[in-house]
Parts: structure tokens; sequence; C-alpha cells
């Protein structure tokens, strides 16, 4: 994939053109007034087998939307001592939380890891998912950029970001977890579920954020030529007369109104030939993030993948200082 973005000088000064509902604020405030109304009730099962001798592994439900029930998983060091430093991550378009023990690096590393599951999600590639969404609304392109598109209110992401604050409530309350310091973490869908979590969350100490999803749809929708971007050209091109209400429903979702909400310390990262979340989209997030703790790491001549394993290791030493 070559280098079909803006060059480097320009996104780093890069703002969204995509304009923000004025109401933006007191449409998630009101949301998240009516999932109080549904108490978290939290589950967690003993132990999964399994042979793994330096983790536990707990298979948590708790209730996301609606009241709705979501699954994660809960990773812990088997050896601990004192609460624990946390992370919620939150998974890639079309998967699922997968299966018990694919992911131990965060517990490995001495945190406490809760992999939410994303409601609907594990067909596409991974281990699959356990999390079914039971609510849905009027016509939409394959996929779930598009469902529930007409109104806010109905819209898929909607449900997905409630659940995820949640989780991050699940975890800081954890008695074996120090609440102070639980962090998010996500990679291009998750990214932008984590950029949620980050902006609307209380008591949130820090932000991973690889190459997101969810950011500047308009944008995204007009130069990206792969899924899931391509979802909503596809969806207008049916319904050509509803560009704006598209876009006027996604915008309670932007990514880039998140961040600007956001206020703790984040570590971004980017590939400049992502042809999947197009840089420029990515800076409008980064540059928009409210925290003045704030760093993204480039990958010049990296696609979707970002920096791999290599960013992981930065990723860790660098939320090692934040939360020690």
């Amino acid at each position: 994939m070559p280098l079909t973005d803006l060059p480097l000088d320009e996104l780093r000064e890069r703002r969204s053109a995509s304009p923000e509902p004025a109401d933006f604020d007191d449409f998630w405030a009101r949301t998240l007034r009516e999932a109080d109304e549904h108490p978290p009730a939290v589950s967690i099962a003993p132990e999964a087998e399994g042979p793994w001798q330096t983790v536990e592994i707990h298979d948590v439900t708790f209730a996301g939307f609606g009241g709705h029930p979501v699954r994660a998983w809960l990773t812990l060091p088997a050896r601990r001592s004192g609460p624990l430093p946390g992370v919620v991550e939150f998974v890639g378009y079309g998967g699922g939380r997968g299966l018990p023990g694919e992911r131990l690096e965060w517990a490995s590393a001495g945190y406490a890891h809760l992999l939410m599951d994303t409601r609907g999600q594990g067909g596409v590639w991974g281990s699959g998912g356990a999390t079914p969404d039971p609510a849905g609304a009027g016509p939409s392109t394959p996929g779930f950029l598009t469902r529930g598109v007409e109104r806010p209110e109905d819209h898929y992401y909607r449900r997905v970001f409630v659940d995820a604050i949640r989780a991050v409530r699940v975890l800081q309350e954890n008695p074996l977890v120090d609440a102070s310091r639980v962090a998010v973490h996500g990679g291009s869908q998750g990214g932008g579920i984590a950029l949620a979590a980050a902006g609307l969350s209380s008591g949130v100490a820090a932000a991973l954020i690889d190459v997101p999803f969810l950011c500047e749809f308009r944008r995204g929708a007009a130069i990206s030529t792969t899924d899931p971007y391509a979802e909503i050209a596809r969806f207008l091109r049916v319904y050509p007369h509803r560009v704006e209400e598209v876009f006027g429903t996604l915008s309670y979702f932007d990514g880039v109104s998140m961040a600007a909400r956001a206020t703790a310390p984040t570590l971004f990262s980017v590939g400049l030939m992502d042809p999947v979340c197009p840089p420029s989209t990515v800076f409008a997030a980064y540059n928009a993030y409210a925290a003045t703790d704030r760093t993204i790491s480039v990958y010049e001549f990296a696609e979707h993948d970002g920096g791999r394993f290599g960013h992981r290791l930065t990723q860790l030493a660098w939320l090692a200082k934040r939360l020690s």
C-alpha cells in the first residue's frame, strides 16, 4: 500500500473538518443516566481450566447497555501482592474475546487484564465471541457501522460504548485492582472504543490507542477503499438522499469528539500506509486529545498492523511509568 494520505508535517497539524453536534454532551449524559438504571450485575466464574501456571483466567459476565449480558475474560497474575494496576482491552472489528489464554501479555507483566467481548461480533476472525446483540433497527449494509444509523439513539455503537464504560467500572471496582491505576487499550475498532471509554468514563488513568477506527467518519468514508469505512459508502449508494442524516448520526460516536473529552495520558500509534484507518483520521483524533501528556508513535511504512509487537514493548514501558 503506497503512501496515499497527507504528508507527515500536514498530519501533525491536521484538525477534523467534521462538525460536532451541539447536544453531544447532553446525548451522552442522558445515555449514561439510562445505563445507570441497570445495576452492573457482575458475575465472575471460577478459574478457567487450562495449562496456565503463571496466570489465572476467569469468565466474567456483566450488565452492559440495556442490562444486556456482556462477556469478558479477566486474566490475573497467579503470583500477586497488593492491589494490581489494570488494563481494559477492546477488540478489533469483527473479532471476539476468543479463547481463554490467547492474550497473556498484560497479566504476565503484572496487570489485571479485562478483555471485553464486542456484542454481536466474533464471526470474522479469531476464535469467536460469546456476546449477542439483542437490539437492532432499520436497514443496514453488512457489517456493524450502519446498524441503527437512522437515529443516534438506535445506533449500534451507542450500545457498544456503554458496554465499554461498564467494563472500565467493572475492573475499577474489582477488589484485587487499584481503581486509580486502570488504563484502557485497543487497536482499530478497539482503539475507537478505548477513545470513547477514555472520554466518557470516570477515573481512567491512561489510554493506549492503536490505529483507531471510528474517527472522522466522513473523511474515512471518502478516502478509504476498504471496510469498515466503505460500508458507509455502500449504504449511501442505496440511500443517496440520506447523506447528512447518516453522518449526523455518526457524529455522536466520533473518536475526535471523544478524544477532546479525554484527559488521561495517552500513547497513540499510526501506520502511514494504513488503508483501513487513514492516518489523517487518526491524527484528527490525536490532535484533538485533551491531555497534555500525549505521544504518538509513527510507523512510516506500516499498514494497519502498526508497530506490531515492538510497539507493545513500547506500550509496556510507557504504561509502567504512568501507573507505577
